[in-house]
């Protein structure tokens, strides 16, 4: 998997933490979707977060791939969380509607508690 992001597993639940401040570059957003496209299909892989904490700055085509993730996923009846997300991005999300089709978190541990996840 690539060094642009961190893949952690919590009692079945996997937390994908991008370590890049900007999601923008095409070369990128392809090896994201790579890497992240193949996590629904790996065993044990239905419940996944995705913990945008790092990330300052996303791109329209980022969306997309978030998009696409999430039918993925939901096709194996898994489901997906959003977390960590600046003031910026969140607004990206109400501009296009998509703020409806995702569930947030402020971060990962309240998405972790979501899923039934406890750290502490």
């Amino acid at each position: 998997m690539a060094n642009r992001m961190l893949v952690t597993d919590y009692a079945g639940v996997t937390v994908v933490t991008f370590t890049d401040s900007s999601i923008l570059d095409s070369a990128a957003i392809d090896q994201l979707g790579k890497d992240l496209y193949a996590l629904p299909d790996a065993q044990d892989k239905q419940k996944l977060i995705l913990d945008f904490t790092r990330v300052k700055t996303l791109s329209s085509r980022a969306l997309g791939l978030l998009i696409n993730l999430k039918k993925k996923v939901q096709a194996i009846k898994g489901d997906l969380a959003l977390c960590g997300m600046n003031g910026e991005i969140k607004k990206m999300f109400s501009i296009t509607g998509l703020e409806k089709e995702f569930s947030f978190y402020a971060d990962d541990a309240a998405a972790l508690k979501a899923f039934n996840v406890h750290l502490r």
